[in-house]
């Protein structure tokens, strides 16, 4: 895969797509700048080699938040709230155009010097990004000489700056940056060349999200531990009783065809032993802990239980590869967020130990923050939808649109 290292940026100007949709209080201030971080290696290895960069972003949905006279052009959505803030972290000067493109756009951009930064307003701001549409495109290409995809989180967007563009520009006029290239080799890890064994931590609410990335891990890994809301699913498949636990009876089937699957291919499901079930959905509802296939009527499972955290932790300690994708429960509660807290300090425990470890975005990467533990596995993905599209065998358009 080309990265920006097999691109000649000397003296060039590079369009650089990144991911920027970072949280704001409401008076515009960063409350987490995590994705900008994230993109500094690339954006710095581009200013140290002599190129002139012009970043282009989304920031949240404004095509659904639109103003009172239908207009998509968002306050809290503009990116010149990010600034002063890109200005500390790159300690460069840093340039702001109004627009994504446009004569005044292209005009700045034309006088742009080497080691400089212009920051692109909004892409969403026009409908045509999320159309993919190709009048965007090639007014965005325009703006520069190379094209540089490092937004891994909007890698599964076919959109105009992230997809579309970069059919502008000549396969050696275009490469992955760094981020980009780090999530893909991560995620490669896992899937192509593992250590084994390879154990999968799969959890969130449906298992109607994570079918797709459940049949195609059944058939990697060596083991998969089942946690969170969807557990329930294939708990009731087997006949368990599981009260108002958060359950698809649609999906019992194909839990089923899953655990057969997996049967078939020697991989070891595992299912949780007891639940943490409380008789409301709340912080303060009165909980006890019952075996997983006998919760009562009138109560739902909210987190896997001490035995469980038990045994998974044996799991995960004998791994030699792991992925993390999704909670264990409602982990956003503090009375219920004990299985959630308890995979994350094994996961870090089996890093230490030499495991390689993938947090695969969504919610556990917000776990794995709020635990104060993501210096603590390997690699911590940026990418929500991106990374479960990647893990599940999908073709990127982001990332297509540079490989080819």
């Amino acid at each position: 895969m080309k990265t920006i290292h097999d691109l000649d940026v000397k003296g060039k100007k590079v369009l650089v797509r990144v991911d920027f949709n970072v949280p704001l209080d409401k008076n515009y201030n960063i409350t987490d700048d995590t994705r900008m971080q994230k993109a500094l290696p690339t954006i710095n290895n581009l200013l140290v080699r002599g190129a002139s960069v012009i970043l282009a972003s989304h920031l949240g949905r404004p095509q659904k938040d639109k103003n009172e006279d239908g207009s998509i052009k968002v306050e809290k959505y503009s990116l010149k709230h990010l600034v002063e803030h890109l200005a500390e972290v790159t300690d460069a000067e840093i340039k702001f155009a109004n627009d994504c493109v446009g004569g005044e756009t292209e005009l700045k951009a034309e006088r742009l010097k080497p080691g400089e930064i212009l920051l692109l307003e909004n892409t969403r701001f026009h409908e045509g990004e999320s159309k993919g549409d190709l009048e965007l495109a090639i007014q965005l290409s325009r703006l520069a000489d190379l094209y540089v995809n490092d937004a891994f989180g909007t890698a599964h967007r076919a959109h105009a700056s992230t997809a579309t563009v970069a059919n502008y520009f000549e396969s050696d006029h275009k490469a992955l940056g760094l981020l980009m290239y780090s999530e893909i080799e991560s995620a490669d890890k896992l899937l192509k060349s593992p250590k084994r064994p390879v154990i999968a931590i799969v959890g969130g609410a449906k298992v109607s999200d994570k079918i797709k990335l459940l049949e195609k891990l059944v058939a990697v890994v060596d083991h998969v531990c089942i946690g969170g809301g969807m557990a329930y699913t294939f708990i009731k498949s087997n006949g368990g009783s599981v009260g108002n636990s958060i359950c698809e009876n649609d999906y019992m089937d194909l839990a089923q065809e899953i655990l057969k699957k997996a049967k078939d291919l020697g991989t070891e499901i595992h299912l949780p032993i007891d639940n943490l079930i409380a008789d409301d959905f709340a912080n303060d509802a009165n909980t006890k802990v019952v075996p997983s296939s006998e919760i009562p009527d009138n109560w739902e499972g909210l987190d896997i239980g001490p035995k469980t955290i038990e045994k998974f932790s044996e799991v995960i300690m004998k791994a030699q590869s792991i992925l993390w994708n999704g909670p264990m429960g409602v982990f956003e509660m503090e009375t219920f967020d004990k299985g959630t807290y308890g995979v994350a300090k094994t996961v870090a425990k089996a890093t230490k130990n030499g495991a390689f470890s993938l947090i695969g975005g969504g919610d556990s990467v917000a776990a794995i923050n709020k635990a104060g533990l993501a210096d603590s596995v390997s690699f911590v993905s940026t990418g929500g939808g991106a990374m479960l599209e990647y893990l599940e065998g999908k073709t990127l358009p982001g990332i297509k649109a540079i490989t080819g």
